[in-house]
């Protein structure tokens, strides 16, 4: 639950400028999925495909910069390029993109990590270029520190204490 206003990620506000129809937020889109059993299906192929036909590398391997956040159509990117994919395909597959938000995360290891928060009207879930299994927010382990607001082209607050300057992780 959002718990006031939070600094954007440096690189997503590149992106959005690069990339402004993703960041795009539509007031009238429905802000939870219903979640149907061929809804439910969708996200799952999403997921899995993406996570197995994309190469992890770090975007300061990839780029040579510590954070990038990009679509990864060449094949190949780090966790938010993931996440980024999967939000394209599943918003061209008739999912509403205001349901699907970039997520700031504190990782197992401690570090920096993005996620696709989906919210639907049976909860968050969480999908993640580390699993192809789709959780229920709260059981990730991951500490939640900021997503993209829901109401404006900006971000919210989940609480977290830390935020990570990137999200160079892979």
């Amino acid at each position: 639950m959002a718990v006031g206003d939070a600094r954007p990620i440096a690189a997503w506000v590149t992106f959005c400028q690069a990339y402004p129809a993703e960041c795009a937020l539509d007031p009238a889109e429905p802000a939870a999925v219903a979640l149907s059993p061929a809804v439910w299906s969708t996200v799952v192929s999403v997921n899995r495909r993406v996570n197995t036909s994309l190469r992890a590398v770090t975007d300061q391997d990839h780029w040579g910069v510590p954070d990038r956040w990009d679509l990864a159509e060449d094949g190949a990117g780090d966790c938010e390029d993931f996440q980024l994919r999967k939000r394209r395909m599943l918003a061209a597959a008739g999912l509403p993109r205001r349901a699907m938000r970039m997520t700031v995360v504190i990782d197992e290891k401690g570090e920096g990590h993005a996620v696709l928060t989906l919210i639907t009207d049976r909860g968050d879930y969480v999908l993640d270029n580390k699993t192809s299994e789709i959780l229920p927010w709260y059981r990730t382990g991951y500490v939640f520190i900021k997503r993209e607001s829901q109401a404006a082209v900006a971000w919210v607050s989940l609480g977290g204490v830390t935020s990570p300057a990137t999200t160079a992780n892979r």
